[in-house]
């Protein structure tokens, strides 16, 4: 197994550590119930530096999470950079990060790389983070639509000019929509949120969407791009007209949102429809045993579901170089995963907790994690 070893990633990681120092010691935390899940509250301290890179839609639950997980073990700091799931997966295949953010699950070939790293059982994906993509738009005195995903489609596709285009004026009958150019933002950067909302778009929309899901968005598609969900979320406020996909969390209160259309009925965004999408995915095939990457069914007519959602992983090894390591990369993604942890989570950023059952598999799938023998 190839030793980890830390790059310029590292770097950004140890300018953020002061940071890290202050923030533990001024800001709210649950800190007497967060450790409740980790395997320091057991009885093995776990002390060090644990470092991690990647998904931009975790950014504030992360803030969240390693502030809490620091100041109830003392000694131990998390430090994270969100500079996107692509950039989290590549940081951990390269060994350069101890952890991954992503927001899209390991590909199969990035999981037959991850050996070279992570031991004879490669890495794994771990559930952490659940949340809706919001349709966000930014349009005077409107604050909610209603779309159906062709509609959704040919927005970003630029195949609709304007908002008072009948497709939409349809779905709307009640909104006076404005005249107004329709100015589609997309990511930049290689975004696990890209890739779940294109996902979405395949699945539901497959004769607007010809595209197959990517993290990487359509180079032959027009529009503006930004890097990262505060990217997108910034120039979107900053368009009359603009319209993008982003977490929840960063577009609340700013932006206008889409109620997206499932069986017969809209469906507000929120984190219990999130929820209820993830509750309909399964296990995707071929895999680990102990990997929980779950395959989201995009085309649901549950009642009540958000079909545009994410679930955003740790990516973790199996294998460590070291007992230390193993230990605080398990204690971290345990308390990530807690009760405590997804309701700092769900204060943060307005995530979806998740199930106790996926809870109790986390837990499980995370006995695998060891240490170079």
């Amino acid at each position: 197994m190839k030793a980890l070893r830390f790059g310029r990633h590292a770097a950004i990681a140890v300018i953020a550590a002061g940071a890290l120092a202050l923030t533990a010691c001024g800001s709210d935390n649950a800190t007497n119930t967060a450790p409740s899940a980790t395997p320091s509250a057991a009885g093995v301290k776990v002390t060090g530096t644990l470092t991690g890179i990647g998904s931009s839609a975790q950014a504030a639950a992360m803030d969240a999470w390693k502030t809490n997980f620091a100041s109830a073990n003392q000694g131990a700091t998390v430090q994270y950079s969100p500079d996107g799931s692509g950039a989290g997966r590549k940081a951990l295949l390269d060994g350069s990060a101890q952890f991954g953010g992503s927001d899209a699950y390991l590909k199969d070939d990035e999981l037959a790389a991850s050996k070279t790293v992570c031991g004879p059982d490669g890495a794994l994906d771990i559930p952490v983070y659940i949340s809706p993509i919001a349709v966000a738009f930014n349009l005077p005195d409107i604050k909610e639509l209603k779309l159906d995903a062709a509609t959704v489609a040919k927005i970003f596709r630029g195949q609709i000019a304007n908002w008072n285009d009948p497709a939409i004026a349809a779905l709307n009958p009640d909104v006076k929509l404005p005249d107004l150019k329709v100015t589609p933002v997309n990511r930049s950067d290689d975004s696990g949120t890209t890739s779940n909302f294109t996902d979405y778009l395949a699945a539901a929309a497959p004769e607007v969407w010809t595209d197959k899901s990517a993290g990487i968005w359509p180079a032959s598609l027009k529009g503006e791009n930004a890097k990262g969900t505060s990217g997108v979320v910034k120039t979107v406020t900053d368009t009359p007209g603009a319209v993008t996909y982003a977490d929840d969390s960063a577009v609340s209160g700013k932006l206008g949102t889409a109620q997206i259309k499932v069986g017969d009925s809209f469906t507000k965004i929120s984190a219990e429809a999130a929820a209820k999408a993830v509750d309909a995915g399964k296990p995707v095939e071929g895999r680990n045993a102990n990997d929980l990457a779950i395959k989201l069914d995009r085309t649901t007519t549950a009642a009540g579901a958000y079909p545009i959602v994410l679930v955003s992983y740790h990516i973790v090894c199996t294998t460590y170089p070291t007992q230390a390591t193993a230990d605080l990369v398990k204690a971290f993604v345990s308390y990530a995963a807690s009760d405590a942890g997804q309701k700092a989570a769900a204060d943060a950023a307005k995530s979806a907790p998740m199930s106790k059952a996926l809870q109790d598999k986390v837990t499980k799938s995370l006995e695998a994690v060891k240490a170079k023998s």
